[in-house]
C-alpha cells in the first residue's frame, strides 16, 4: 500500500511562502503555492517602479516560471477567502476548496489609514505593482500638468508632493522625487522649473526612519534636506482630500499624495480566530504555528512574534526568509518523527537609501552612510534578485541613473492625457 504524500498548501508566494516552497524541496509532500496575483514582486525595490528608476519586469517574476522544474508543486491563480480548521481545507472565493495535512500562511499586509479609509482615495499606498504604476502615473502626470497649467497657485499645487510617513519606504521616496525634480527632469520641460517643485515629507514621530540608531536617523533627515526635501517631524496628519493634506491645523495644496505611513496584516488571524496585535498580525506559538493550531503556520508580515533577543521581529523580507526556513524544516522535522525548536530572529542589518549616492546601513555595532552605504545597499538588493538577466538590468539602470541622471522608465499608463 503506498502512503499519500503529505499535503502542504502554501498561501501566499512572498518572501516567506517562496522560501517555504524552496525548502521544501526533496520531502515527501504535495504542495499546493496560492496567490491571488501570478508573480512574486521583489517589494524592496518597488519604490523605484513608481519613480520610474526601474521597470515592472525587472521585479517581478511568474511564479509558474519560478516553480517549473518543480513537479510536486501546483500553483493556484486564485483569493483566498476563508480556512476552515475543523475541516483542513483552504476556501476559495469562487466556492472551491483546497484540502490540506499542514497549512502555511504567507499571507503579508495591506495599506493602514488608522480608521481613514476613505484617504486612500486621495493618498494610494504601495504594496503592488499595480500600486508602483498608478503611483508612476501620480508623480509623471504632476510634472505634465504642471507644465500646461497658467494660474500660478494651481501649478505650484501640482508641483508639490507630499509622503506621509518617514520609515525606509517614505524615506526613499522622498529622496528619489526630489532627485528627480532637481536633475532628471529640468532638461525636458519648457514652461515650468521642475527645480521649483516641493516634496514634503510628514512624520508624525520625533525622527525619520525610527527603526534605525539616532546617529544614522539625523544624518538621514540631514541629507534629504540638503537634496531639496521638506522634513516635517512630530506632525500628525489630520485630513487629506482633494486638495492637500491637512497637518498643524493648516491644509498643504497638493496634488500629489502618497501613504507610507502604516500597514494593517491580511484578514488571516480573522479566519481563524486566532489572538491578533493591534495591527492584525497573528499571534503566533515561539515555533510559528497560530495558538491552537499546531497544523498551521503563520509567517512574514502575517505574523507578530518577540523572536529576536526578547524584541518583535521586523516585518522585512529577511525575517520573512528566515521563517519560511524554520518552517519547512520544522515540517520535515515532523515527517521524520522528529521535533523543531523555536524560531529565532538573526538580524542581518538594516538599509535605507536616501539618494542615487546616500544611503544608511546599520549592521549592529557597524554603522555605514553616504556613498559607501549607497554601493553596499545597491548590491544586497542585486545579490537577491531572481536570475542572472535582472540582476544584470538592474545593476545597469542603476549605473545609468548614477552616471547620466537618466531614468528609462518614465512611462505614463493607465490612461489619456485628459486634464484632471
Amino acid at each position: 500500500m503506498t502512503t499519500a504524500p503529505h499535503r502542504v498548501v502554501i498561501v501566499g508566494a512572498g518572501f516567506g511562502g517562496l522560501e517555504t516552497t524552496y525548502r521544501l524541496a526533496g520531502a515527501p509532500v504535495e504542495i499546493t503555492l496560492i496567490d491571488r496575483r501570478n508573480h512574486h514582486l521583489f517589494q524592496p525595490l518597488l519604490y523605484q517602479v513608481a519613480t520610474a528608476s526601474l521597470a515592472t519586469s525587472e521585479i517581478a517574476w511568474p511564479i509558474r516560471h519560478l516553480m517549473r522544474d518543480r513537479r510536486e508543486v501546483t500553483t493556484l491563480f486564485a483569493t483566498v477567502s476563508g480556512v476552515d480548521a475543523a475541516r483542513r481545507c483552504v476556501l476559495i472565493d469562487d466556492g472551491s476548496e483546497v484540502p490540506y495535512d499542514t497549512l502555511v500562511l504567507a499571507t503579508g499586509a495591506r495599506h493602514a489609514y488608522f480608521g481613514h479609509d476613505e484617504w486612500e482615495t486621495w493618498a494610494p499606498g504601495l504594496k503592488t505593482l499595480e500600486d508602483g504604476t498608478t503611483l508612476r502615473r501620480h508623480i509623471l502626470v504632476a510634472f505634465e500638468r504642471a507644465e500646461r497649467e497658467t494660474d500660478p497657485a494651481r501649478r505650484a499645487a501640482r508641483l508639490t508632493f507630499v509622503i506621509v510617513g518617514a520609515g525606509p519606504t517614505g524615506v526613499e521616496l522622498a529622496g528619489t522625487i526630489a532627485e528627480m525634480a532637481h536633475h532628471t527632469l529640468p532638461s525636458d520641460f519648457r514652461n515650468i522649473d521642475t527645480t521649483k517643485a516641493r516634496v514634503v515629507l510628514i512624520e508624525a514621530g520625533p525622527r525619520v526612519l525610527a527603526g534605525f540608531p539616532d546617529d544614522l536617523s539625523a544624518y538621514a533627515q540631514a541629507s534629504l534636506e540638503k537634496i531639496g526635501v521638506e522634513v516635517v517631524l512630530g506632525q500628525a496628519v489630520t485630513e487629506i482630500n482633494r486638495d492637500g493634506v491637512v497637518f498643524g491645523g493648516k491644509l498643504l495644496n497638493a496634488k500629489t499624495r502618497i501613504w507610507a505611513a502604516g500597514v494593517r496584516a491580511s484578514p488571516a488571524a480573522e479566519w481563524l480566530g486566532a489572538p491578533a496585535d493591534r495591527a492584525g498580525r497573528v499571534e503566533v506559538e515561539a515555533d510559528l504555528t497560530v495558538p491552537g493550531h499546531p497544523d498551521i503556520f503563520a509567517i512574514g508580515d502575517t505574523v507578530s512574534i518577540n523572536a529576536w533577543e526578547g524584541k518583535p521581529v521586523p516585518g522585512i523580507a529577511p525575517a520573512a526568509k528566515q521563517q519560511g526556513r524554520h518552517v519547512a524544516e520544522t515540517i520535515k522535522a515532523r515527517l521524520r518523527g522528529e521535533t523543531k525548536g523555536p524560531f529565532r530572529y538573526k538580524h542581518a542589518g538594516s538599509l535605507a537609501q536616501i539618494g542615487k549616492r546616500l544611503a544608511v546601513i546599520d549592521f549592529g555595532r557597524i554603522k555605514l552612510r553616504g556613498a559607501i552605504a549607497w554601493w553596499i545597499w545597491g548590491i544586497a538588493h542585486i545579490y537577491f534578485l531572481i536570475g542572472l538577466r535582472h540582476r544584470l538590468s538592474v545593476a545597469l539602470s542603476w549605473l545609468w541613473i548614477y552616471a547620466r541622471d537618466q531614468r528609462a522608465a518614465r512611462l505614463i499608463t493607465q490612461g489619456s492625457s485628459k486634464v484632471v
